[in-house]
């Protein structure tokens, strides 16, 4: 009779591979599966700070990857520049109805120029940051300036991410949430958008603004200028206005917008 204790099996039965351990000894499938559930909870952590739930995750996700954190160079539709060429426009979409439809007495001067505040990149900023979001930016290898732009443009690219995967009245909803309270602030007397524009093509070494007037129609007593303004490098920004001066404004406020000028608003 063998009274010696029988070795324990450690070994996989035949005809199965024997588990594949990391550095730390646990089986890589275990490993693959909690990083898996530990993703779909930073997932759902994002959509309840967003209220939005995503019928397509990586919509979210590509919202928030930067291109230098990609894999490969070659899938930069991975990351969120794709996202941010829309983004800003269905945000500046939404927000000019909610202005539109707040505030019925003011000119479209008035509205381009609260339209100027909302969008610009650091109100965006802040409200990332106020829903908790900019630690969820995923970055590669890149510098500070990078860094700070994504910062300062993830909302857009979070706007366009629930407008893709929920429709226009999703979109519209997250927007209302996040800005109803900030539009109806009380502010500080807006500054000329022209000036503001002039300073900031200054302070990037281009000429002063060019205005042109584009178009104009109705009857004599009540005319309706559309003017452009151009700066080299940059695509025109239009306006429409009861006078040329009018227009200019709302084209300079255009132009304010779209490329994320800060000081533009609030600085009385």
């Amino acid at each position: 009779m063998n009274d010696e204790t029988p070795d324990i099996q450690t070994s996989s039965p035949p005809g199965e591979a024997s588990p594949q351990l990391d550095a730390g000894g646990e089986p890589a499938a275990a490993k693959k599966k909690r990083r898996k559930i530990s993703a779909k909870a930073a997932t759902a952590a994002i959509e309840a700070r967003i209220g939005h739930k995503f019928a397509d995750p990586t919509l979210l996700a590509t919202a928030f990857t930067h291109v230098s954190a990609l894999k490969s160079a070659r899938k930069r539709g991975d990351s969120y520049q794709r996202l941010e060429f829309l983004g800003d426009h269905v945000l500046g979409l939404i927000v000019s109805d909610m202005l539109y439809r707040a505030f019925p007495n003011a000119d479209e001067g008035e509205l381009s120029k609260r339209l100027a505040e909302l969008v610009r990149k650091e109100s965006c900023a802040d409200v990332a940051k106020s829903l908790g979001l900019l630690d969820d930016i995923k970055l590669g290898a890149v510098g500070a300036g990078a860094g700070a732009r994504l910062r300062k443009s993830v909302l857009g690219d979070i706007c366009e991410a629930v407008f893709l995967d929920g429709g226009y009245s999703a979109a519209a909803q997250f927007v209302e949430r996040n800005w109803t309270e900030r539009m109806h602030k009380p502010r500080r007397p807006l500054r000329d958008p022209k000036t503001v524009l002039q300073e900031w093509a200054q302070g990037k070494g281009l000429p002063t603004p060019v205005y042109r007037e584009v178009e104009r129609t109705g009857p004599h007593h009540d005319p309706q200028f559309r003017v452009a303004v151009d700066l080299p490098g940059l695509a025109p920004a239009e306006g429409v206005g009861g006078s040329k001066r009018a227009a200019e404004k709302v084209a300079a406020s255009v132009m304010i917008a779209r490329e994320g000028v800060g000081g533009g608003s609030n600085d009385g």
